[in-house]
């Protein structure tokens, strides 16, 4: 046993030092080469993986890919959350709702249709693929819009929608792979479910999140403000492992947590300003240190040959994403909404920023490491989705801000 628990934390460890050498060796490529960091990694991930060196995969290291994807997720979401502010947010609410509920569902039955005929699986896996890769990213979206002066509500609808729909995707995906392993379909039953994770989960991000904004704040009651990166650490640990064990959504309840931290000042709960840089340069590595480690530990897991056998039929699956799922979900729910009023040139760049990142990298991984039934094709199509999603959109959206109109001077 000892031995076991002593392999295990050099596993660990080793893994790591791995990810973080390799994965600042490329990210310094990527500022050589201008090409997002995200694709850096991921090609950092095939190199070290075992498609081509063979140093690092889940067979080897299966407890810290695991730990690694479910603490990467969570606190990508919780900063994802902190960067949508309510004020802003007011104006959008029914583009935002709705493109993070509906636009979701649509993007899953586009992506879901498409795997299914091409690839010929059960539909039940076909959904579990349009689930994985419904989302967008906040994680490689808040990084994009920090480098460019686009309109306020234009940025922060395309944000809030990518923390809003990374949560609901993730709580779909679970959803169905309780489907999966219980091999039974209740529509009440799974719609039960899903409000009981998402209820619980926001619930329980409401209740920590306050108690973190309180505990770190400048009143009497702030007696850790100090230690204000620390207890936010902890209270995303805290706030996924509670979620999830009164069944509701860990992923949820972080972003919801990050909500709360990030739009505090509304309640009169103020950081100390030597306190909030602290924890902003603490946040913002750790954020980035768990992207990088989540886009290698996905390259890792591609196989060159699976690909080779799946690569035609997923950018079909991709190309139906970002040509039919995405215009058709911003017709539904961006267009009714009067109270915006979205000209036209908004709405053909909501249209086009799509880019599929993190939490479906992260949930591709569990589900490869879980082996779950066609799990190979799930995995090609999220590479796909989010080499080109990530190669193309992402490094095109100055260019379609300026061409459109959107971009504001400094």
């Amino acid at each position: 046993m000892e031995n076991a628990s002593v392999m295990a934390v050099e596993e660990i460890f080793t893994l790591i030092v791995m990810i973080l050498l390799t994965g600042v060796l490329f990210s310094k490529l990527s500022k050589i080469l201008k090409i997002p960091d995200v694709v850096m990694f991921l090609i950092a991930g095939i190199l070290i993986g075992p498609a081509v060196l063979n140093w690092a995969s889940i067979e080897h290291y299966p407890l810290g890919n695991q730990l690694i994807l479910t603490f990467g997720s969570a606190f990508i979401l919780y900063d994802g959350g902190r960067e949508i502010k309510l004020r802003i947010l007011n104006n959008v609410k029914i583009t935002v709702g709705l493109l993070a509920t509906v636009g979701v569902a649509i993007s899953a039955m586009v992506a879901s249709s498409a795997a299914m005929i091409i690839f010929k699986i059960p539909f039940i896996y076909a959904l579990l693929l349009g689930a994985v890769v419904a989302s967008t990213d906040p994680a490689t979206l808040v990084p994009v819009f920090k480098e460019i002066t686009i309109k306020d509500r234009v940025k922060q609808t395309v944000i809030s929608e990518s923390a809003f729909n990374d949560a609901a995707g993730a709580i779909l995906v679970f959803s169905i792979l309780a489907i999966i392993h219980s091999g039974v379909f209740s529509l009440a039953g799974n719609l039960r479910q899903l409000a009981v994770m998402s209820l619980g989960g926001i619930l329980v991000g409401l209740i920590w999140g306050i108690i973190l904004s309180v505990t770190i704040s400048d009143t009497k009651y702030g007696i850790f403000h100090e230690y204000a990166p620390i207890m936010s650490i902890v209270a995303v640990i805290i706030g996924y492992s509670f979620a999830e064990k009164i069944g509701g959504s860990g992923y949820m309840a972080t972003f919801t947590i990050g909500l709360v931290c990030g739009n505090k000042k509304k309640i009169n709960l103020w950081v100390p300003e030597a306190d909030f840089v602290t924890q902003l340069h603490v946040r913002e590595t750790l954020a980035f240190v768990m992207r990088m480690a989540i886009f290698i530990l996905l390259g890792t897991h591609v196989s060159f040959e699976i690909l080779g056998r799946y690569w035609v039929g997923a950018l079909v699956v991709v190309l139906s994403l970002m040509f039919i799922a995405r215009p058709l979900s911003i017709l539904v729910c961006a267009v009714p909404d009067r109270t915006a009023k979205w000209s036209r040139n908004e709405l053909e760049f909501l249209m086009w920023v799509r880019e599929t990142g993190v939490i479906p990298a992260a949930l591709s991984g569990m589900i490869t490491a879980m082996r779950i039934p066609h799990s190979d094709v799930i995995a090609s199509v999220v590479f796909m989705t989010i080499l080109i999603t990530l190669g193309i959109q992402a490094t095109s959206t100055k260019y379609a801000a300026r061409r459109l109109g959107l971009l504001e001077e400094r």
